[in-house]
């Protein structure tokens, strides 16, 4: 079982969103960090919701580096936080739309707030914080799509943290097959500057997890450290045995 990653940096992936967007096409962007990767492995209801994305990209050092031992490198790590300004700004010069939903009202509204003021002419047509279960009930996927439908806008950023995310953008793509859905978690957080984010050396080193887990040890505690490790541990021996049978044929 495998999640097929896009060889894309950041511009290939505004590329990708923006050239689909001008042939009326719509989509679910999957940005997978290494928590998302290892619930694929070991949650069939998930998989089956993963699978579902259009494109899907490596929002995680590990699985960049895990790429490079398995002999098959992708090019960058394209973090949902760097991607959600880049594409507000993308979406402002081509005269597109954006609706924030999800986070807690006051994360949406800030953010908006902000990436308006980086990007002047952005369109933002609106936010919304509602409940949603998991997986969403008809009744609130119905709701938010007459409000997805009142508003249409051609990229909703859902940030609701996953797999949830993910299985309301699954929910709402058939009704709104021209528009892309983002799965952002919290970047609407970062992007209100409610979150602050790792100095830029850190990231480079691939160890912003880390900088977050100081800043949020007993909400991020066992992610990172009881799951995240060890599943990133066996991801690095899976990566090798890939290149050692490539190597070998």
């Amino acid at each position: 079982m495998q999640l097929g990653f896009a060889s894309l940096d950041m511009r290939g992936v505004l590329d990708w969103i923006f050239e689909h967007l001008r042939s009326g096409e719509g989509g679910i962007v999957l940005t997978a960090n290494l928590d998302i990767l290892r619930r694929f492995t070991r949650d069939a209801g998930a998989r089956a919701i993963y699978r579902r994305a259009s494109l899907t990209i490596a929002d995680g050092a590990p699985i960049v580096w895990a790429s490079r031992i398995a002999g098959s490198p992708l090019p960058e790590r394209v973090a949902g936080a760097s991607l959600v300004p880049r594409l507000a700004a993308r979406a402002a010069a081509e005269g597109r739309s954006v609706f924030l939903l999800g986070g807690d009202g006051e994360d949406a509204t800030d953010a908006a707030r902000e990436l308006v003021r980086a990007s002047p002419s952005l369109r933002i047509v609106g936010i919304a914080s509602p409940r949603v279960d998991y997986p969403p009930l008809r009744e609130q996927t119905e709701a938010i799509a007459s409000l997805l439908a009142d508003r249409a806008p051609d990229i909703v950023l859902v940030a609701m943290g996953s797999p949830k995310q993910e299985a309301l953008a699954v929910s709402l793509a058939e009704t709104f097959p021209s528009t892309w859905f983002l799965g952002v978690g919290a970047s609407l957080a970062f992007a209100a500057n409610r979150i602050p984010r790792a100095p830029m050396l850190v990231q480079r080193l691939g160890l912003e997890w880390a900088h977050r887990l100081a800043s949020e040890p007993r909400r991020l505690a066992r992610r990172y450290l009881v799951e995240g490790l060890p599943f990133a541990a066996e991801l690095f021996a899976d990566s090798l045995r890939v290149r050692l049978r490539r190597d070998r044929s």
